[in-house]
């Protein structure tokens, strides 16, 4: 189960988009999440990136947790394609980002 927003996700996509995925706004709003967040973060960026299967994201996160050996926002901040698999990952998970999208474009 995803235990994070879709919005936060989004917004993630958004920040990578807009400044790229080495900016100080990415980095700075993604070592603002908890912990969990971020794990959820990087197994959904991992189902995205085709390395876990949606059936296998509480694996990716269990993984994602054991696995940490930098702070979250240097890992995802050296992924180039960081948005692309991120909305994969959404997708892979049977969520629509369409509506979030827009909601965020218009604040």
């Amino acid at each position: 189960m995803l235990n994070i927003s879709t919005g936060k996700v989004v917004r993630v996509i958004f920040l990578a988009r807009e400044y790229g995925p080495e900016s100080r706004p990415l980095r700075d709003y993604i070592s603002g999440l908890n912990e969990d967040e971020q794990a959820n973060l990087v197994a959904l960026m991992w189902v995205g990136r085709d390395s876990f299967d949606a059936s296998e994201f509480e694996e990716a996160k269990r993984t994602a947790r054991a696995e940490a050996t930098a702070p979250t926002e240097d890992y995802l901040s050296g992924i180039p394609q960081l948005s692309d698999y991120l909305e994969a990952g959404l997708e892979a998970m049977g969520i629509d980002v369409t509506d979030a999208e827009d909601h965020l474009r218009d604040h």
